[in-house]
């Protein structure tokens, strides 16, 4: 099934299940908030089930059409934001453009920072920063939300606590991190709030493309119009999803509403393009000893979406412009 969290003059928005073509929606009576949902998964799950079921077949007499601007993010805010880096390729790219060795650690341990979760962005909220100084990045995002998760869970064991898989900005200011990270105490203002598509999607609703932990599907990137990646999220994700919500849950429990994401996607295959400007910045250090690629400016734009076999969108487009910290 598929979940969306809609305006409502809220914080939290009003839950609706969603059609799987994206098209209509139905409150579902009584559970007001995502959040609740995931609470009391194993008892709520079951209706809402019922009602996508019937929403699907054209048998809800209460359904409306899907107006996508006014879907907050499928949780607006959330307990935790935890974010991995799973692909492999972008670390080592990136580090080899500043002359840095991958660690072996890297390869057996995976990296992960915990980030504001306070406010998550909907799909078409702006990005707002004060200058573009700051190096306004994007970086497209797998994200799944758990159930409750015990401390010290085994990885294999983890996948079965995962209770929705949605799309994410992971948004990343590139010129405050590096001085952030000098004072060896991790991001902050380097990491602003991060946004999330329409629609959240239960894994079973994936289908084959839900595979070992990952998602087989190709994340398609555009700047302002123009398709600037396309790599698959699956095979070259070098931690699943159950070893990233493993490693988050060794010294800790994670709550229901718990976010993890899988780092930018990325892929060796040039062809495929780039899910952040950082990469293919680093990639122009290495080819050519310097970056020609500016990071964001005010009035651009990104797109972030992931089609099924058909064609079809499955958890909506993330479609954000970036503006000057107060404008419209």
């Amino acid at each position: 099934m598929k979940l969306a969290s809609l305006k409502d003059g809220s914080r939290d928005g009003q839950l609706a299940v969603v059609s799987r073509d994206l098209q209509h929606a139905v409150f579902a009576q009584g559970i007001t908030r995502l959040q609740q949902a995931l609470d009391d998964w194993d008892f709520i799950a079951p209706q809402l089930q019922d009602l996508s079921d019937a929403l699907n077949a054209g048998r809800e007499t209460q359904a409306f059409a899907l107006d996508v601007t006014q879907c907050m993010a499928p949780l607006p805010r959330a307990y935790q934001w935890a974010d991995g880096s799973a692909y492999l390729n972008h670390v080592e790219l990136v580090r080899k453009a500043r002359g840095a060795d991958m660690p072996e650690s890297f390869f057996t341990d995976p990296l992960m920072y915990q980030g504001a979760s306070d406010r998550m962005l909907g799909a078409r909220d702006a990005i707002e920063a004060a200058s573009e100084d700051w190096g306004i990045d994007f970086e497209a995002e797998v994200a799944v939300v758990t159930g409750d998760v015990p401390l010290g869970i085994a990885a294999d064991a983890a996948l079965e606590h995962i209770r929705l898989v949605m799309l994410a900005n992971d948004v990343s200011l590139r010129n405050l991190i590096a001085p952030e990270l000098a004072k060896g105490f991790g991001f902050f203002q380097s990491k602003p709030a991060s946004g999330f598509s329409p629609v959240a999607v239960t894994p079973d609703e994936l289908g084959a493309a839900w595979s070992g932990g990952r998602l087989h599907l190709d994340m398609r990137v555009q700047w302002n119009g123009n398709l600037v990646g396309s790599a698959n999220a699956g095979p070259e994700m070098c931690f699943h999803f159950g070893q990233l919500i493993a490693h988050a849950a060794k010294t800790r429990t994670l709550a229901a509403g718990s976010i993890v994401g899988s780092g930018t996607v990325s892929s060796q295959d040039r062809a495929r393009g780039y899910s952040c400007i950082a990469e293919l910045r680093a990639l122009e250090m290495i080819e050519h000893g310097e970056a020609r690629t500016p990071f964001l400016r005010f009035g651009d734009s990104v797109r972030i979406d992931m089609l099924d076999a058909q064609g079809k969108s499955v958890f909506g487009a993330i479609e954000q412009r970036v503006v000057r910290t107060g404008a419209a």
